[in-house]
């Protein structure tokens, strides 16, 4: 713990932006929000079915729109109804994967398969979370659509592990 806080205090320069992120999330006025404003401009401007495709602004005005706030994209674009039909496949996903869960009776593959499910979860909702100003900015990715080669590779692998440790017969 000490040799944490010893670390922190001397290398404070390289945390620096994280500072920087907290402040402007709790206190908008303090620090840039550029691309959080418009992101949720995106989101408002795209109402519930969307400006069409490519004829949203938000990926020309913001960098790195495609990783960070590809939910605000798909947002402006195609609308809040695509938003809700895209968390309601995930949440389908998850509960595939319980559901399977629940016939297991290894232990071990149990908590592969619910720790492997719990990042794509948690990707997810941190991803759906900053694009709608519940959470800081993160530089998260969205599992299965955001660009990124090292994302995409992750997600994939993660997939394939939950897709084999899922398929298996059920022996009853």
């Amino acid at each position: 713990m000490l040799t944490f806080l010893l670390y922190l205090v001397f290398y404070v320069s390289k945390f620096s932006y994280i500072l920087i992120r907290l402040k402007s999330f709790f206190d908008p006025s303090s620090g840039n929000n550029y691309q959080s404003e418009k992101a949720s401009e995106a989101i408002i401007n795209g109402g519930f079915f969307g400006k069409g495709i490519g004829e949203g602004i938000l990926k020309n005005r913001v960098p790195e729109a495609h990783t960070d706030y590809i939910v605000s994209v798909i947002s402006e674009e195609f609308g809040a109804l695509v938003i809700i039909i895209l968390m309601i496949i995930f949440l389908f996903f998850i509960y595939q994967v319980f559901k399977k869960l629940y016939f297991e009776k290894n232990d071990k593959i149990k908590l592969i398969l619910v720790g492997s499910i719990s990042i794509i979860l948690f990707q997810a909702l941190i991803h759906i979370g900053v694009n709608i100003r519940l959470f800081p900015t993160t530089g998260m990715t969205l599992p299965f659509l955001s660009y990124g080669g090292s994302s995409i590779l992750g997600t994939a692998i993660l997939s394939g592990i939950i897709l084999n440790l899922t398929k298996r017969r059920i022996s009853q």
